[in-house]
């Protein structure tokens, strides 16, 4: 039986995440509960398992006296050396408590001590292993909606998708596996309460970072990330090591790990543009796919004058303004667009170099998802 016990405890280490030693405290306090409720009180008494042997030993410490006056911490000389000859008065003697002897009260009490214990050591084990994942992304798996939101089982327990982290559009059916971003876990009564999303910028990031050794190893770097999801997402990227092409190593052979992202994404459109220190070059790649002629930046204002060829106008600023949006929202700049025609009306500059400009715009080496649109009617 002793052995069964340990068994089981090993069981429930493996299954529900609980120490053992957490199990074994848990059923000596309850032991403890069921001497108090039989005797009264259990300040003198002790319960002890042995971790390796998995015995159960009761006892109860008692003064060794001459008279007896409280049966309950106190034994009088002559049956405390029937037990051990060698006790002498003011000796504390250990008495042993046969556990049959507890009431059937008593005995409910100390199972409740157990579940209440093993419950609580269960709430502090998943909170435990689902806080770790706070800010990451994990796989789970599609159980039912509740109502608008979407309950998503993480393998021991369940996570909430809100309708507000919901991509629209996206429908998914039962047992279904999708990846999500953890956005919150909370200690609660009833165990860890989880909130998940699929709409969060970094959901793209972490995607990135598992699908890119070079990201994963530090060698190439996400600066940041412009995402509306489920439609589309710029990304800029930055080498630390001048022989890693940033925006290559994201794309990946044939396009490889950015489709794997794309795939998980369900189709959204993902640029990956190259980061730069300097904010006009930075604002130039945010806006590709469109050619820029010039940019002026300024950095106190946060804010910056872009040119761009007159057929490129609708193209920079993007159905329904998105590309535009997307790319003031990367580099935390606001941008004004202009055609070059409207730039000649106002005056902003009076001569172009065409060649610099071609240079340029050959030289951003930018991912857009959008090579195959390459007129704005294309891009409408």
């Amino acid at each position: 039986m002793n052995k069964e016990l340990l068994e089981s405890l090993e069981i429930l280490e493996k299954t529900k995440g609980i120490k053992k030693d957490e199990l074994i405290d848990a059923i000596e306090n309850s032991l403890l509960t069921a001497c108090k409720t039989h005797f009264g009180k259990a300040d003198n008494i002790r319960a002890i398992v042995n971790k390796t042997t998995g015995d159960l030993s009761v006892y109860a410490e008692k003064e060794v006296v001459e008279t007896v006056q409280d049966p309950l911490t106190q034994i009088c000389l002559d049956e405390a050396r029937i037990r051990n000859p060698k006790y002498i008065l003011g000796d504390i003697a250990q008495v042993p408590i046969a556990s049959k002897e507890f009431s059937r009260i008593a005995t409910q009490n100390a199972k409740n001590v157990i579940k209440q214990k093993l419950s609580e050591a269960e709430r502090i084990s998943l909170y435990n292993e689902y806080s770790a994942l706070e800010k990451d992304i994990t796989t789970g798996i599609v159980q039912r909606y509740v109502g608008r939101n979407l309950s998503i089982n993480l393998g021991r327990t369940d996570a909430m998708l809100s309708e507000s982290e919901q991509v629209r559009g996206e429908v998914f059916r039962p047992t279904e596996r999708i990846k999500v971003y953890v956005l919150e876990v909370k200690d609660t009564t009833k165990g860890p309460r989880i909130s998940v999303s699929r709409t969060h910028p970094d959901l793209v990031k972490r995607l990135f970072e598992a699908e890119v050794p070079d990201i994963h190893e530090g060698i190439v770097e996400i600066k940041g990330i412009a995402r509306e999801a489920g439609s589309r997402t710029k990304m800029a990227v930055y080498s630390n090591n001048p022989e890693v092409d940033p925006v290559g190593s994201c794309v990946g052979v044939n396009g490889a790990r950015v489709n794997a992202v794309v795939n998980e994404l369900r189709g959204e459109k993902i640029d990956i543009i190259n980061w730069d220190p300097n904010p006009a070059y930075l604002i130039e790649n945010a806006l590709s796919p469109a050619k820029v002629i010039s940019v002026v930046a300024d950095e106190e204002e946060k804010e910056a004058q872009v040119i761009v060829p007159d057929h490129q106008l609708s193209l920079a600023i993007g159905k329904e303004g998105q590309n535009a949006r997307l790319a003031a929202r990367l580099t935390g700049f606001r941008i004004d667009i202009k055609s070059e025609t409207q730039a000649r009306e106002l005056g902003l500059f009076d001569e172009m170099d065409y060649d610099q400009y071609e240079e340029a715009g050959e030289a951003q080496n930018n991912y857009t998802g959008y090579e195959e649109m390459q007129t704005e009617e294309d891009y409408h």
